[in-house]
């Protein structure tokens, strides 16, 4: 009969597993990490909050890809708190926690995963849904949006609450992985397995869906006499959403392999010293998202610089950064129209 550990700190689970706790990060070493960290989380916060704020100020942003966008920006907030309270609960304070203060610490950065990568795969529906109809936006009503960011944070906190639930290996320790001393192997597996496997259907699915509109764009150019930036329109706004998925998709994928890998029990793969660089490139994609927005969106650039009153820097705009998005502010945007009705005069092709 198996005993369970439930009343052992994390230095019983940490010997168990001969996992590594970083007892070398200290004194000057410590503090540039801790100092470095801050700094990043400082950003995380104030730029996702920007980014939440301008699609709540500007009505232009009022289109269910941007409430999505700024649930995103949510996630990426969310994350910064998950790592500030990993900067405070690791290193050599990782062996005092108790196991339910380490489940709370790994909890809030599986939550904040989850969250990024269901909000994700909502905006590919939300994307397919307006492409298929040539509209640049969806349909969807404001009550749709809330139930499906509602059900985006409730899936997050399922499976970020998953090994709280029971499946760790608190009461069979030889199942214990060795980066998460408390989850269990075949949870690590299951959890990689699945978020690596939902990154391959959604870059299929946004390659699909940028094919698709490439393809529409180009059939109807010859036929209008609009300007370049409208036809392009929904091009670039894919581009955007690309962009954002190809970070998020390089930022995270070294780690899960990482896990993926101490969940396949790899005794020879030195995953302890990679782990803590791995962890770093998943905080920087929680930076590099509001970064993308303002260089991929000239309306979102100038709803920030607004919002900070940094008037002095209306200096020339970078060549590299894309006009707007969105042309109008009325609920029925006139690309939208633009694209229907060119598509209505074309007879129906299949989709390459």
């Amino acid at each position: 009969m198996n005993t369970c550990h439930h009343d052992k700190q994390m230095d019983f689970f940490y010997n168990q597993s001969k996992s590594q706790t970083e007892d070398d990060w200290t004194g000057t070493k410590l503090i540039l990490l801790f100092c470095f960290g801050a700094c990043c989380c400082l950003f995380i916060f104030i730029s996702n909050m920007l980014v939440i704020a301008a699609v709540v100020k500007n009505k232009r942003f009022h289109y269910p890809f941007y409430y999505l966008l700024a649930n995103l920006a949510a996630a990426d907030f969310f994350s910064g708190i998950a790592y500030v309270y990993l900067m405070f609960h690791t290193g050599p304070v990782s062996k005092t926690l108790t196991v339910h203060k380490w489940f709370l610490r790994q909890g809030l950065l599986d939550t904040s995963m989850s969250a990024s990568l269901a909000n994700l795969l909502v905006i590919a529906v939300e994307r397919h849904m307006s492409v298929v109809r040539m509209r640049l936006h969806s349909n969807l009503t404001k009550r749709r949006v809330t139930c499906l960011i509602l059900l985006i944070w409730g899936v997050a906190i399922f499976m970020g609450a998953v090994p709280t639930l029971g499946w760790n290996c608190i009461c069979n320790i030889t199942t214990c992985s060795s980066l998460a001393p408390i989850y269990s192997r075949s949870y690590l597996t299951f959890w990689t397995v699945s978020n690596l496997a939902v990154f391959l259907i959604m870059v299929v699915v946004y390659l699909r869906i940028y094919m698709y509109v490439q393809y529409k764009t180009n059939m109807l150019s010859p036929h209008t006499t609009g300007s370049i930036s409208r036809r392009r329109t929904p091009i670039k706004l894919m581009k955007t959403v690309m962009t954002v998925l190809g970070a998020f998709v390089v930022c995270w994928t070294p780690g899960l392999v990482v896990l993926l890998l101490d969940g396949l029990n790899c005794t020879s793969c030195s995953l302890q010293q990679v782990k803590r660089w791995f962890l770093l490139l998943a905080l920087m994609n929680s930076l590099m998202n509001p970064i993308i927005y303002s260089y991929k969106d000239d309306e979102m650039w100038r709803t920030f610089k607004s919002m900070m009153c940094c008037f002095a820097y209306k200096g020339r705009r970078r060549s590299s950064r894309f006009p707007s998005t969105v042309h109008s502010t009325r609920s029925n945007d006139t690309t939208s129209y633009y694209l229907e009705d060119l598509a209505n005069q074309l007879p129906p092709e299949k989709v390459p």
